[in-house]
């Protein structure tokens, strides 16, 4: 359940980015023991008051990182993976955006689970391989979760649905799976 300032999709991306960098500075723990940094830094992003990185900057840890397969750890029949798939089909635009089919979207994985993710989206995918996860942000490679975040943000822009609101129900982490 995302904090009770989240309202949008928008809201949401932001609120788990802040949660990756609060991790990233204070540790694993930092959910629970930096609340007012993630809350500081979830308001200054949507308040545009800070920018997060430009994808390179993953893109160029993905390169020095080791050779694995990002969901399992396996360094057998590795491939490339799309994180959103590259088959979404929001407008007659993805088949060609160079944020779904480039290396901003890509990460390593195993031929078995890239084949097992298929189409699903990122938190999706995850939901079924860690059912009993409490929160799958404490399970993502934080690697992994920020290219996620900057590609579907560009993605939800394209579809105009940044600004969504849930429809009356609480947004959760699955919201951003298109």
């Amino acid at each position: 359940m995302p904090d009770r300032e989240v309202h949008t999709i928008r809201d949401l991306i932001y609120y788990q980015y802040a949660k990756i960098i609060a991790k990233s500075a204070m540790g694993s723990d930092a959910k629970k023991s930096a609340y007012g940094f993630i809350k500081t830094t979830f308001r200054e992003l949507r308040d545009d008051e800070m920018k997060w990185s430009e994808i390179l900057r993953e893109d160029k840890q993905l390169v020095a990182a080791e050779k694995k397969c990002v969901y399992c750890g396996s360094t057998a029949e590795l491939q490339w993976e799309h994180i959103v798939p590259k088959s979404i089909s929001i407008n007659e635009r993805c088949p060609s955006c160079d944020r779904i089919q480039g290396i901003h979207n890509q990460i390593w994985a195993c031929k078995t689970c890239n084949g097992h993710k298929g189409t699903k989206g990122l938190y999706h995918f995850m939901n079924e391989l860690y059912p009993d996860a409490k929160s799958l942000s404490d399970i993502l490679p934080p690697l992994l979760e920020k290219k996620y975040l900057k590609t579907i943000y560009y993605c939800h822009q394209c579809k105009g649905s940044l600004d969504w609101d849930g429809g009356g129900k609480p947004l959760s982490v699955l919201d951003l799976d298109l």
